[in-house]
């Protein structure tokens, strides 16, 4: 057990259910502990001649790559790819599941009514975008309609957020609704369930809550998601002071 994850257990954070990098496993819980998820093929491969390439990229060359993509048919009526917005150096990282109509023509994520929102759950938590924070989305693309981006809509981009979260090195990361956590983790999630659990994504803590266009629609989970987000910001303590 590392210096981090015994300073979590001492202070209530965990067990820490950890993602497996090959597809098609499930995570690991502890013992007694009901399983989350389910596996879900949901991510590509990575060993593949494009994986490697964006692998390889700094962010110049990520933006330019992902704002010339046609690798998915969510490029035929996007106006532009949303790739990301904030602190490249960032501690927490932010992941919704796609850009809406306001992102689209933005070219920013979460510039609507949910975005205003995270906005005030950022602030909530002594936070806000750019400082210290990094948002992106799951896929970088408009889904028509905006509708949950589709398995392999989803594996096509998933290189870039995975590329993105290599070169930020974020402490904490915050899955925000159904579709990104399943992306990060690689498994069947269902956010009620996953509430409270810190996740491992490749060593770097996962917590999950709802996407702020879900609150919007349900306002009687906002106290949930209020409770979420001080769990993830006493787990960010506790990270910082493990150092």
């Amino acid at each position: 057990m590392t210096r981090r994850d015994s300073i979590l257990r001492e202070i209530g954070l965990a067990p820490l259910w950890r993602r497996r990098d090959r597809p098609g496993q499930t995570a690991e819980a502890p013992a007694g502990a009901e399983s989350l998820a389910q596996a879900s093929p949901a991510a590509a491969p990575e060993g593949d001649a494009r994986g490697r390439r964006i692998a390889a990229m700094g962010w110049d060359e990520l933006r330019a790559t992902v704002a010339a993509c046609r690798d998915c048919r969510l490029c035929e009526k996007r106006k532009q790819a949303v790739l990301g917005v904030g602190d490249v150096d960032a501690d927490w990282l932010f992941v919704g599941e796609g850009p809406g109509a306001e992102e689209d023509e933005k070219g920013e994520p979460f510039v609507g009514q949910a975005g205003k929102l995270l906005d005030a759950m950022l602030a909530a938590i002594d936070l806000r975008r750019g400082n210290r924070v990094y948002i992106g989305n799951a896929v970088k693309c408009r889904p028509p309609n905006n509708r949950t981006p589709e398995a392999e809509e989803t594996a096509a981009c998933f290189p870039y957020l995975l590329r993105q979260i290599e070169l930020i090195r974020p402490k904490l990361i915050v899955a925000l609704g159904k579709p990104a956590a399943e992306t990060l983790l690689n498994m069947e999630v269902k956010v009620g369930a996953a509430r409270g659990r810190l996740f491992d994504y490749r060593g770097i803590p996962l917590v999950v809550t709802y996407h702020p266009a879900y609150l919007l629609r349900n306002l009687t989970d906002k106290a949930r998601a209020w409770e979420d987000l001080c769990f993830a910001r006493r787990a960010m303590k506790g990270l910082e002071e493990a150092g």
